[in-house]
């Protein structure tokens, strides 16, 4: 089995919310609505750090 080089740590939802400045039932939407990447693990979520970052970035919008 090939091991991933970049290892990205897991986050909870309400470590993602707290570093979004956002409400855990926001990410909870984001997650539903398929626009942030999630995994199941029992029954709560866990988000890759990589996966915020990606989400953020692509929220990017000029100013205008």
């Amino acid at each position: 089995m090939a091991q991933r080089e970049n290892r990205s740590r897991f986050l909870t939802v309400a470590e993602v919310a707290n570093l979004m400045r956002v409400s855990t039932m926001t990410v909870y939407r984001l997650i539903k609505a398929g626009d942030l990447a999630a995994v199941r693990v029992g029954k709560s979520y866990r988000i890759t750090e990589d996966d915020v970052d990606a989400y953020i970035a692509s929220r990017y919008t000029e100013a205008g």
